[in-house]
């Protein structure tokens, strides 16, 4: 048997994996032990055409796609042939209309940070359309008891969702509303845009993960919901078709890559980091601190009805079975560490643990990483940042260590509003994201949590979980309890105690509390969002 260059069997095969997030496109090769084999990346050019709008460019992004593949297949000296199927993750609810026949775009990505439709939201949320649907959807509830009653009685509009982005469009390009009606529009995100241009305009899909973080899928129904794209006049014709996140989407174009790759799986990118950090029991917990921080929890085969904010999510369907999670989320992670740095706070974002632990405490300074408002469970987007507590002994590394301490704070509050409201015993914890390589907030979020929190050898969850569902849908891999054995950990975080101080986390209650206040005093600052 002949043998390439690089030592590999000709017959040895892989999967390609693809993450399009926020700021960057990265592909992955990855081998049968899931280790990576060839890489390549590419930035992610994000345009503001007008303050509060953000956007990017759809065939930009296209060609940073193809060539994060051809660059990944070449870092691995292995031939395109070897790919045996591609899984490709992205990012959430950013969307595009296009042109059906010709795959023109009528405007640029939307993305989720756009804010163009906010007093649109305003409007909504303040309508008396909106008082009547609540006060039904209670009335439902009472007389049913059925919990997606309760969910419609609370959902109240966001720019973050697809929807009210999607009827700005509608009512604001006028060759996107003649295209609706010579039926000739095709809407999408990310995963969608890239499946038409891979399969040069024979595949118009997307998979339940992505449909359900756009604000217009009813996930007890597992369908579009009719009742809110009638609402908003959303037309349902130019909705893509929901498949499994498991599923043969069809093969990349021969013209493209040289030979069709078989695509394999489209994943939104919080639900694929879950899947690569192996989250597939109910109870299971992932923790990604990037730009933002998500918390998910595996709730099993139900969706989850929140009534402080946590949002409902398809993590994943494959054949038969669908796995739902519930997600909070706190914006201001790695946001508020770049601002520090900026500030030059600090030089290296690797120093930041050394600072923080050069100080016993953070001299009563307290920290409110709310630069976008706060999330669950308080839900205001008036909230400002800030600094509380400045005195005249207060340090640069009192001031790192309380932004640090902020961020763990934080995973505090949304695990245990997480606790409260799911009534979920949790089994595992796993943390994820380039935050995650601080260790001061991991072991400090272990302390407060009272929890283990494992953290994997290297951070790309989202590439690596829409590898291990492509793979599992060719037979690479053979079924979850495979991948548990073959998945990695750098390091466990444990919770701390001493014989006389007791545990790390209960020293930290009374400082917790006066953080609490300082939040308190940030919220509803400013008059709009």
């Amino acid at each position: 048997m002949g043998t390439q260059r690089n030592g590999f069997s000709k017959k040895e095969t892989f999967v390609l994996s693809v993450d399009v997030g926020t700021t960057s496109v990265r592909c992955h090769v990855y081998d049968k032990c899931a280790n990576i084999r060839g890489s390549c990346s590419s930035k992610v050019s994000l345009l503001y055409p007008q303050p509060g709008w953000a956007e990017i460019d759809p065939e930009e992004l296209w060609k940073g796609f193809v060539t994060v593949v051809k660059g990944a297949v070449q870092d691995s000296g292995l031939q395109m042939c070897q790919m045996e199927g591609l899984g490709i993750s992205t990012q959430r609810a950013t969307f595009l209309t296009w042109e059906r026949n010709t795959g023109k775009p009528f405007h640029n990505f939307i993305t989720w940070q756009d804010l163009r439709a906010a007093e649109l939201a305003r409007s909504w949320n303040r309508s008396c359309t909106m008082k009547m649907v609540h006060g039904v959807t209670k009335m439902l509830h009472f007389l049913t008891r059925q919990k997606r009653f309760l969910a419609a009685s609370l959902v109240v509009f966001s720019t973050q969702h697809v929807s009210l982005r999607l009827v700005w469009a509608l009512n604001n390009i006028p060759q996107l509303r003649q295209a609706v009606e010579d039926g000739t529009c095709y809407f999408g995100t990310i995963d969608t845009w890239l499946l038409y241009k891979l399969t040069k305009g024979a595949v118009h899909a997307t998979d339940f993960s992505n449909a359900s973080a756009t604000g217009i899928f009813d996930s007890y129904q597992m369908c579009w919901s009719g009742f809110l794209c009638s609402l908003l006049s959303i037309p349902l014709s130019i909705l893509p078709k929901v498949q499994n996140t498991s599923h043969k989407f069809g093969s990349c174009d021969p013209s493209i890559f040289g030979v069709p790759i078989p695509i394999m799986c489209v994943m939104a990118d919080q639900q694929a980091a879950m899947f690569g950090e192996c989250c597939f029991d109910i109870g299971d917990v992932k923790i990604t601190m990037g730009t933002g921080t998500f918390m998910d929890i595996n709730t099993g085969n139900k969706p989850h009805t929140s009534v402080a904010g946590l949002y409902p999510l398809v993590g994943w369907k494959i054949g038969a079975d669908v796995v739902f999670l519930a997600e909070g989320n706190a914006a201001g992670t790695g946001a508020a560490i770049k601002w520090a740095q900026d500030l030059e706070l600090f030089t290296d974002v690797k120093e930041t643990e050394a600072i923080a632990t050069s100080v016993a405490d953070s001299d009563g300074v307290y920290f409110v990483p709310s630069f976008s408002g706060l999330q669950a469970p308080l839900n205001d987007p008036k909230a400002c940042a800030s600094f509380m507590g400045l005195k005249p002994s207060t340090t640069k590394s009192h001031l790192v260590r309380a932004i640090l301490e902020s961020i763990a704070f934080r995973n505090k509050q949304l695990y245990d509003i997480m606790l409260g409201e799911t009534h979920i015993p949790i089994t595992k914890i796993r943390a994820d994201g380039g935050v995650c390589t601080n260790d001061f907030i991991m072991q400090l979020t272990s302390d407060l949590l009272g929890r283990k929190i494992a953290r994997p050898n290297h951070f790309d969850m989202s590439c690596l979980g829409a590898a291990f569902v492509a793979g599992l849908g060719t037979g690479y891999w053979r079924n979850q309890e495979e991948l548990k054995k073959i998945q990695s950990t750098d390091q466990h975080f444990n919770p701390q105690r001493n014989k006389s101080e007791g545990d790390k986390g209960g020293q930290y209650r009374s400082v917790l509390q006066s953080w609490e206040r300082a939040l308190q005093r940030s919220m509803h600052w400013y008059s709009q969002p």
